[in-house]
């Protein structure tokens, strides 16, 4: 826990784990993410890895994109190596308060610190999930994430009525599991499943 009270690290580091467990033969598989093949999502999670360090250091917009051999936002061919090594620097980089304060920028849009990290633990978790379900893993998610993503979600769910901050939101009961009902106010089908419509 750092002394923000909020960690990324445990997150980061299941979607770490869940990224070694995906096979090469998985890369062009769905994902309940529906822009996004696996290999789509796995170079989401690489940039997102850059551009939130960024943030945290309050470097401004990263404006470099991977000189891939198949253009910008490509899942390059080191990817297995690269995933983890910039999940352990983003974890390093939002650990210490100051990536917590003051104003930063990341995806275009100006936020606080505070704010830029819970949109960063966000992704973390819920794009694990969406990485855990495309490959027939379980996400093992901490509770406090889960509570932490569970409260960021529920604010635009209540400021902007049954539309969450990613789509319409997913009903699932109220004694519904955490991580089902974060996913839910995703937009996301908790049952989601490969091939299954």
């Amino acid at each position: 826990m750092t002394e923000t009270g909020i960690d990324v690290g445990p997150a980061a580091r299941e979607m770490a784990a869940l990224a070694g467990g995906v096979r090469d033969a998985a890369l062009d598989s769905a994902t309940p993410c529906e822009r996004f093949t696996l290999r789509d999502l796995l170079a989401h999670v690489i940039e997102l890895s850059v551009g939130f360090q960024y943030a945290a250091h309050k470097l401004g917009e990263n404006t470099e994109r991977d000189p891939s051999e198949h253009g910008p936002g490509a899942l390059p061919g080191d990817w297995r190596a690269r995933l983890p090594r910039g999940l352990e620097e983003l974890t390093e980089a939002w650990h210490f308060p100051e990536a917590w304060e003051g104003d930063t920028r990341i995806g275009g849009v100006s936020l606080t610190g505070a704010e830029a990290g819970l949109v960063l633990l966000n992704e973390l978790v819920v794009h694990g999930w969406d990485i855990a379900r495309a490959t027939g893993q379980e996400l093992v998610a901490d509770e406090e994430s889960l509570r932490t993503v569970h409260t960021f979600l529920a604010g635009f769910a209540q400021e902007e009525g049954t539309q969450g901050i990613f789509g319409p939101i997913v009903h699932v009961s109220e004694d519904a599991p955490l991580l089902d009902q974060v996913v839910a106010l995703t937009g996301r089908d908790p049952a989601w499943r490969p091939g299954v419509a």
